[in-house]
């Protein structure tokens, strides 16, 4: 959090006004980069790490509020968004579907924009927005109402608005997007009420659909507007025809680690909650896939919670690192309450630890990375 907010002072003091358009390139330098904030996560890789060092534990209590700003009454519920800072001006999305350009210096408000979200949407888990993307001279961010919506970020005008599913079968969408490669990918939320959980990549100019890739198997995966590969076997690891309102939404967004080009997203839970309904691993729910980023296809998976029925969801974001002896690590730490190792190259299993103190679901990890119930 220091080195968050020493980010947002640099921005304040550094930042020249009229700026150009954000690129590819510099999302990629956004985690050496300390005169802006350009994605969730300072970096895509996620590890939220500054190399300022102005603020440490000598200087921390020398912080004081600069100025504040309402996103509204109790009503308006929680706020789970990073501000992405750019050109001397913060954007942070709030609840039900609203984005907010501020004035980094004084914390004014330039632009207000409100979804117009209809009646009847579910969101299962209430009504937060985790946060926008910037990428060219737009805002990306997505609505309860399951949609994608692009804004101009000097107005706060529409630049173009999709449709990523239908909410009325019990589709929202709460994440922040991810832009890879002048690509807006997105996952989708719902899984408590029986949806197919997928990643979306969009063209960012326009946002059309360039692929698709449900994360539950045995549904067909998308490409260019025509069918492309189905996701794992028809019944391999699902009953009957369970799979085909299977959950596995990815909820929280996704990581892109650039060094193995490689798009990570975690999946949440299968549906339905009764795991006696539907015996078996239930792939792709409660794992950690890897995709490729041009195609959408599954480069490799790793599955923590097979046959989940203790709503932990596998969604918790993956950290790629080089690790001290130089081999290439994916972390993350899951609701199951073991934190896991992978190798950043296919994600196969190096290692499994608990971080809570009392597991009840399963007494260990084995060696192939399975749980031992």
């Amino acid at each position: 959090m220091n080195r968050f907010l020493l980010a947002v002072c640099a921005g304040v003091m550094a930042a020249p006004m009229g700026m150009a358009q954000v690129t590819d390139a510099d999302l990629a330098q956004d985690d050496v980069v300390t005169t802006s904030v350009l994605t969730n996560g300072m970096g895509r890789h996620m590890q939220r790490y500054s190399p300022l060092d102005q603020i440490n534990k000598e200087t921390v209590q020398n912080l004081f509020p600069a100025w504040s700003f309402s996103f509204g009454g109790e009503r308006q519920r929680g706020q789970e968004s990073q501000p992405l800072i750019y050109d001397g001006v913060m954007y942070v999305t709030g609840s039900y579907s609203r984005v907010f350009a501020l004035d980094v210096k004084t914390g004014r408000k330039l632009w207000q924009y409100d979804a117009r979200l209809p009646e009847g949407i579910l969101p299962c888990c209430d009504v937060i927005n985790r946060g926008a993307a910037i990428y060219g001279d737009n805002i990306y961010f997505g609505t309860l109402d399951a949609r994608i919506v692009a804004l101009d970020r000097h107005t706060g005008a529409v630049v173009w608005n999709r449709r990523i599913a239908d909410y009325r079968e019990g589709y929202s969408y709460t994440a922040a997007p991810l832009i890879v490669n002048g690509l807006v990918i997105t996952g989708n939320s719902g899984g408590e009420f029986g949806i197919v959980g997928a990643v979306e990549a969009r063209d960012a100019e326009n946002g059309e659909l360039v692929w698709r890739r449900p994360v539950i198997e045995g549904h067909m995966g998308e490409l260019h507007g025509e069918e492309s590969t189905m996701t794992g076997e028809v019944n391999a690891t699902w009953p009957g025809d369970m799979w085909k309102t299977g959950g596995g939404a990815p909820w929280l967004g996704g990581t892109y680690d650039a060094e193995t080009d490689t798009l990570i997203f975690g999946t949440g839970n299968p549906a339905p909650w009764n795991s006696h309904l539907r015996e078996g691993d239930n792939l792709y729910a409660a794992a950690r896939v890897g995709l490729d980023p041009a195609t959408g296809e599954i480069k490799w998976y790793y599955q923590t919670t097979p046959w989940e029925g203790w709503d932990y969801d596998g969604v918790n974001e993956v950290i790629p690192f080089t690790d001290a002896e130089g081999n290439g690590r994916l972390a993350t730490a899951d609701r199951n309450g073991f934190f896991y190792l992978l190798n950043r190259e296919d994600g196969s299993f190096v290692d499994a630890m608990p971080f809570v103190e009392e597991i009840s679901w399963a007494s260990g990890i084995d060696e192939t990375g399975r749980p031992i119930f």
